[in-house]
């Protein structure tokens, strides 16, 4: 059942909850139901994508509601997890789910830890006592919440493959690792504890993220595009295109061509100054 906290986190009363339902096409009933809760995510995923060109064109990252409103909802632009999140939990709790933040480390296969900057929400129904984990933010889905579940196994969101691996921490905390399949086969994700994040905690991640030259996210632009049968990255300028079934291909583009691809693949128009700064690989010199 629904999770009811005491004080409002995530602004959910000052979210134009019509003009971002219009923004992901979501036509369903609203209500905090299993299934409205996928097809938001199955909605939000497939229509908003990845994007870092903030922080790659040297500009911050704002991850308030009403700037994020202003750039995903609005000027139809895309994020990366903070932005994606903090715009998710405001629709949800808005509508009376329960919503906890919380803090993954993005390992993708490597060894050692790496900072916990990648946010996800643990979500609960009013119809339901199952909790779900959304991860809305990745930009490689999934297409539909999991539920945290240790005996789940392999599960399948659309044709994509995931699997959440329970398992413990140091000083024997709960752990989940989110795996999923893709060009690389098998490989873990991130992992996540259920320590429950706030915005303030997120404020601090995006601050990293966004600015440190250790974070890969000032770097170069790294974009992406999730759909039911395809997912679609650049990096940089390679242009990668993966199935569910794991097969793969790749192109390479010039920086002149991005603006153009951007919109015509990804769905993301930038105005002419952002798109001649992007054409012009500025991050290519630094």
């Amino acid at each position: 059942m629904t999770d009811t906290p005491s004080i409002s986190h995530w602004n959910g009363a000052d979210l134009d909850l019509p003009a971002y339902f219009e923004r992901i096409g979501f036509t369903a009933k609203p209500e905090p139901t299993v299934q409205t809760l996928h097809a938001l995510q199955y909605a939000h995923t497939t229509t908003i994508p990845f994007e870092n060109l903030e922080p790659v064109l040297h500009r911050p990252v704002l991850i308030d509601l009403p700037s994020v409103q202003d750039k995903i909802v609005r000027s139809r632009r895309g994020g990366y997890c903070y932005e994606h999140v903090g715009l998710f939990a405001a629709a949800l709790e808005r509508l009376g789910f329960g919503v906890t933040g919380l803090h993954g480390r993005v390992s993708m296969g490597a060894r050692g830890f790496r900072p916990a900057t990648h946010a996800l929400l643990r979500v609960t129904t009013a119809d339901d006592d199952r909790v779900w984990l959304c991860d809305v933010g990745f930009g490689a889905g999934p297409l539909a919440p999991l539920e945290l579940n240790p005996d789940a196994g392999e599960v399948r969101a659309g044709d994509w493959r995931f699997r959440l691996e329970p398992t413990r921490g140091d000083l024997d905390t709960e752990l989940w690792v989110l795996h999923h399949y893709a060009r690389d086969g098998w490989i873990d994700r991130h992992s996540f504890t259920m320590n429950p994040q706030y915005p303030i905690d997120y404020a601090v991640g995006n601050h990293f993220v966004s600015t440190s030259p250790r974070s890969p996210f000032v770097s170069r632009p790294y974009i992406q595009r999730f759909r039911p049968d395809r997912h679609d990255i650049i990096d940089s300028t390679t242009w990668i295109t993966e199935y569910p079934d794991g097969t793969s291909h790749s192109r390479e583009l010039t920086a002149a061509e991005l603006p153009k691809t951007l919109s015509a693949e990804f769905d993301i128009d930038l105005d002419d100054a952002d798109a001649a700064r992007l054409a012009a690989g500025e991050w290519l010199r630094a």
